[in-house]
């Protein structure tokens, strides 16, 4: 196996998106083996590389790991972002898990009709600011330090700030009423890791476009509608 992490998923953001940025976060270079063909799937599943017949599916440290929230744990807990004792990982676990609802209502969306993005939409936006973002500014505000746990940078800053930019995206202004996100946002963008990361040419994929979603349906045989949330 590569001495590097490798990355077998789509080339495009997906579940394995988080997994790049956790892995950007930490400094750590990482390969990328793209999904284009159901015959590459095939031969995956084949070999039983893929131990629940899904992907992501990342090679590290002699292991294949699928499942992708047991994948960012190792990470985090390999660099050194998983807190310093059991209470900040479990604050770390619910600030992700958090995180990781609010993210769940955009993973599907580029798979979605016209009629059924409009009506996402709102529910993300809605979401955002009425039931995830209050939950972090008031984190911030009621203990006045740089990051979510514990004053230190850690998986929780890193796939907080990967959940603005996605919401971001969807409405640029969604941090307006949240000051203490906007520095948030600011700050923890500026940390080297995460500045390289944001920069064009990284490994960070654009929004998900109707190549990737054609890709994805293709190669996983999706031959249903999704709906939306």
């Amino acid at each position: 196996m590569s001495a590097k992490p490798k990355l077998y998923y789509f080339d495009g953001r997906g579940k394995m998106e988080s997994i790049r940025w956790l892995l950007a976060a930490a400094g750590v270079e990482f390969e990328e083996e793209f999904l284009e063909t159901r015959d590459q799937y095939e031969k995956l599943l084949q070999g039983r590389s893929l131990l629940f017949q899904q992907v992501p599916m990342v090679e590290i440290d002699g292991m294949r790991m699928v499942q992708t929230r047991a994948i960012l744990s190792y990470i985090a807990a390999k660099y050194n972002l998983y807190g310093k004792d059991l209470k900040e990982r479990a604050l770390i676990d619910m600030y992700v898990g958090g995180t990781d609802d609010l993210m769940g209502f955009i993973l599907m969306f580029p798979f979605l009709s016209a009629e059924d993005k409009e009506k996402q939409l709102a529910v993300i936006v809605q979401k955002a600011t009425s039931r995830y973002f209050p939950v972090y500014e008031k984190v911030l505000k009621d203990h006045g330090q740089d990051f979510l746990v514990g004053n230190n940078f850690s998986w929780a800053d890193v796939h907080l700030l990967e959940a603005i930019l996605m919401v971001e995206e969807k409405k640029s202004d969604v941090l307006s009423g949240f000051p203490k996100l906007q520095a948030f946002k600011a700050r923890i963008s500026s940390i080297p890791t995460i500045k390289k990361f944001l920069e064009p040419g990284s490994q960070r994929k654009p929004v998900p476009d109707d190549k990737y979603v054609e890709t994805v349906r293709r190669v996983l045989r999706m031959y249903y509608d999704v709906k939306a949330n």
